[in-house]
């Protein structure tokens, strides 16, 4: 039996470690967890997307009380680029979460499971990876590509 290891590569920046652009994109995140509507949970998650040609778009998670019925941020932001701009590549996704006492988490989120595959996705139809911005207070986590936090896909590029 052999054993196979897999590596993820995650970096940890501060905020003024990273590039205007991506400030930005981070800036726009946590924009968009003001606009979440989270009456269940309390975790309000926005996600801000780069798309190749400079356009950016901003999602936020929605509950419903017929769960699972809503959305998370990630999915918002993907699924509203794919509908408004179909032909563009996402080149970066920035995402940043507040707790239910609305303050900012001090630590980076990551996407669930079914967003994880979603990126995977748009990373499959475009034949390029996605450059992920994780915000938490205490520092931001840069993935360069979706198969960092999930290396067994169901499709490859």
């Amino acid at each position: 039996m052999e054993e196979l290891v897999l590596k993820s590569t995650v970096k940890v920046a501060q905020m003024d470690e990273l590039t205007e652009e991506e400030r930005h994109l981070v800036t726009l995140a946590i924009e968009g967890t003001n606009r979440s509507y989270a009456p269940y949970s309390h975790f309000h998650v926005g996600a801000a997307i780069l798309l190749k040609d400079g356009t950016t778009v901003i999602g936020c998670n929605q509950e419903n009380a017929a769960f699972p019925s809503g959305i998370c941020a990630e999915r918002s932001a993907i699924f509203a680029a794919g509908a408004q701009y179909p032909d563009q590549p996402v080149k970066m996704l920035a995402i940043a979460a507040r707790n239910e006492n609305g303050e900012l988490q001090e630590d980076p989120v990551s996407p669930c499971g079914p967003c994880r595959q979603v990126i995977i996705e748009t990373e499959t139809r475009f034949k390029q990876p996605v450059r992920i911005l994780l915000y938490g207070k205490k520092h931001v986590f840069i993935v360069d590509g979706i198969r960092q936090l999930m290396p067994l896909s169901f499709t490859e590029f």
